[in-house]
């Protein structure tokens, strides 16, 4: 890092960080976190005590973009601490913050390399690792593609580096992230299968979490994967973004796959590792879409049988293909998608039912608030225990009740 950086200047200040988005974020923001505290800065959680703000932007859907921009007009006017911004946002709409605020624009890049150049990592339970950026699709509705351009992946040898790092900082549970992870390897003629064997050859008590994959690059080496799944210390669950049943659809959104490639997908998994945890990802109100595509894409989560649906209206993002189109009528989109809900919750109430009762063995992973503990089985389901229980511990637990994304259990 220069002196020339904007990260230079915030030397022994307190600052106070505010993240938006994915894991990806969360993970630049750890990063800088590390980066501020070599400089001799201190973290405070209130705005108001802070000498100098940094705000991490998300700008993947409307909502969370107009979330942001309220939330740098508000922080722009209560206080007089000089305000920066990174992430997402500043790379394709830079005007629209300049709108609502006098930043100090920081690229995430910058947080890369001064992050290079500091000893400590994140400390806690839960690390997570940026095993690449960008990606290799041309979806017409995706923003955050122009955000981060092409796919580059970090190397094997630095992967497996951060991540022995981590584990030695306390972590117990590792992420995996990118925008697409089983994209990782392309651009180094390895594959994602390589990097997890890898990991999982390390000593230490810990987890790996393999983040969201596009069926269009896990498609080749799904069997690869699949059979990684299996390894005693990588998570046997699936993050697929489908975002619609609809082939027209899927070549419209130029997503790189059909419906029936999905289900070629979940087929392998479900040979390769029985009972493995399935996440999919819908967006509702596609330009377009007709009630027959809408249904399409009910009937393929009724074969894939996802246990979660992470559901998403669509918004027009600035600057992509999509946006050029005609919208969909609000109503029409909020009624799918809680048709959509109702729909998936049913899925995975009557995935759940058989687990009721039953003693599993899981790790615990984090608090996530006083009194109660985070854990999770070998395929990443849930169990939320009473009791603060050290993270990296493994019990044995019986599951009480079904809370659909997650269960209650105790210790037997």
């Amino acid at each position: 890092m220069t002196t020339g950086s904007p990260l230079f200047s915030l030397q022994k200040k307190r600052v106070y960080i505010r993240t938006f988005g994915c894991t990806y974020n969360a993970g630049d923001s750890r990063k800088l976190a590390s980066v501020l505290e070599a400089q001799g800065c201190v973290l405070v959680a209130d705005p108001a005590g802070a000498d100098a703000i940094v705000v991490n932007t998300c700008t993947v859907v409307g909502p969370t973009q107009i979330k942001v921009l309220r939330e740098l007009r508000e922080l722009q006017g209560y206080t007089r601490a000089p305000l920066y911004v990174t992430g997402c946002m500043p790379l394709v709409q830079e005007s629209d913050i300049r709108e609502v605020c006098t930043p100090v624009f920081i690229h995430s890049s910058e947080i890369h390399e001064a992050y290079r150049r500091v000893t400590r990592v994140p400390a806690g339970p839960v690390g997570i690792v940026q095993a690449c950026q960008g990606c290799l699709g041309e979806c017409t509705y995706c923003i955050t593609r122009l955000a981060r351009g092409r796919l580059v992946s970090m190397s094997r040898e630095e992967v497996v580096s951060e991540t022995e790092r981590l584990v030695q900082a306390g972590a117990v549970e590792v992420q995996l992230t990118g925008q697409d992870v089983s994209a990782w390897g392309r651009d180094r003629q390895e594959t994602l299968g390589d990097l997890l064997r890898a990991l999982d050859s390390l000593g230490g008590r810990f987890m790996v979490r393999a983040g969201m994959m596009n069926p269009a690059t896990l498609h080749p080496i799904a069997g690869e994967v699949a059979a990684a799944f299996r390894l005693q210390k990588v998570f046997s669950s699936l993050h697929l973004p489908v975002q619609s049943g609809s082939a027209g659809i899927l070549a419209r959104m130029k997503r790189g796959y059909t419906p029936t490639d999905v289900e070629t997908i979940v087929e392998t998994f479900s040979r390769a590792v029985p009972g493995f945890s399935l996440t999919t990802d819908v967006i509702c109100g596609y330009p377009g879409e007709s009630e027959e595509d809408f249904l399409a894409t009910l009937d393929l989560l009724e074969r894939i049988a996802p246990d979660r649906v992470n559901i998403t209206r669509y918004s027009p993002r600035p600057g992509t293909p999509a946006s050029r189109e005609k919208d969909m009528p609000d109503r029409i989109k909020k009624g799918r998608s809680r048709r959509l809900r109702e729909f998936a919750e049913g899925i995975a109430r009557e995935k759940n039912a058989p687990w009721i009762g039953r003693v599993v063995s899981v790790l615990v992973t984090e608090h996530p608030r006083p009194g109660s503990s985070m854990a999770r089985t070998k395929d990443y389901r849930g169990v939320v225990l009473q009791g603060n229980y050290a993270p990296g511990t493994v019990l044995s637990v019986r599951l009480l009740d079904d809370r659909i994304y997650y269960f209650t259990g105790e210790p037997v």
